[in-house]
């Protein structure tokens, strides 16, 4: 799948194998750049650089929570070793703890056994049950992967919908200049009328184009519809967006508000805050994009 990407997913996925169960769980929300968490059991710390570069590979942006979990099957007929260094720190550690306490409970060789490294795989165990986790984990990263684009396909779709209001919002306010300059024209005639006094008809129509040319927004609507586009455009782009989409989203902004600074109409100005509140609507999806 492609296209629109969201940075927000969640995936899971279990296997059973000869040695016990693996699952693999992958949590991703948005964030400003690629930040991986992992959490690996014992068995699998060698695995950390290449689940990095796995991930790193499909994902762009976000924060990711990568959580491996592996529970050894219980009587597996699969050759095991004990850490016998490692028991033997235990059990002094134990021993010093016991020291400082009052009839302390003996320790239990089965808790000393859950100790993270205490059993070990053999060696060629270890390699296959790291394959079978990354085969796991590729397959849950794929699962995400649709996840994330799935989700990006109904972001695309509620951004288009919010573009088209907005090009209906500039259609009007442009349909409407012609009307909206006549009342003024009408509205300063009616004033020189009011002083009754006399006005050279040059002077007057210089003070028109004036007023004609401190009013005139079609420029403001015409930088609007050029951003418009290039977010549609934008949206079909198959590589992260997200940020792409935020500085057009910041250009919409801008020209909304200097719309609705030059306004002497009040259809102008509720067609400029309709649109400001389409920018943020739009604007609060795309903090979630890729």
């Amino acid at each position: 799948m492609s296209g629109l990407r969201s940075m927000t997913g969640f995936a899971r996925l279990e296997q059973r194998t000869p040695w016990g169960t693996l699952s693999a769980e992958l949590r991703t929300v948005n964030h400003r750049f690629l930040d991986i968490g992992l959490r690996l059991p014992e068995e699998l710390r060698a695995l950390e650089g290449r689940v990095r570069e796995l991930l790193a590979g499909r994902l762009q942006r976000g924060k990711v929570d990568c959580q491996i979990r592996f529970q050894p099957q219980a009587g597996a007929q699969t050759p095991v070793s004990i850490n016998l260094p490692l028991v033997r720190r235990l059990l002094e550690a134990c021993r010093r703890i016991e020291a400082m306490m009052e009839n302390p409970a003996r320790t239990a060789p089965l808790e000393l056994l859950k100790w993270p490294g205490v059993v070990e795989l053999g060696t060629a165990d270890v390699d296959a049950l790291q394959r079978e986790a990354l085969a796991l984990l590729e397959a849950c990263l794929e699962s995400l992967c649709q996840a994330r684009t799935r989700e990006g396909a109904r972001m695309k779709m509620l951004i288009e919908q919010r573009c088209g209001a907005m090009a209906q919002q500039v259609a009007a306010v442009r349909a409407r200049l012609p009307e909206i300059l006549d009342h003024q024209r009408q509205r300063l005639r009616k004033r020189v009328a009011e002083l009754e006094v006399e006005v050279d008809p040059a002077r007057f129509e210089q003070e028109l184009a004036y007023l004609a040319q401190k009013i005139d927004v079609e420029e403001e609507l015409d930088r609007i519809e050029v951003h418009l586009d290039e977010v549609r455009h934008v949206l079909v782009q198959d590589e992260p967006v997200g940020r792409r989409l935020d500085f057009l989203m910041q250009e919409l902004n801008r020209e909304a508000n200097t719309l609705a600074s030059k306004s002497v109409d009040a259809g102008t100005t509720r067609a400029a805050v309709e649109m400001k509140v389409l920018i943020e609507q739009m604007r609060e999806q795309i903090q979630n994009i890729e």
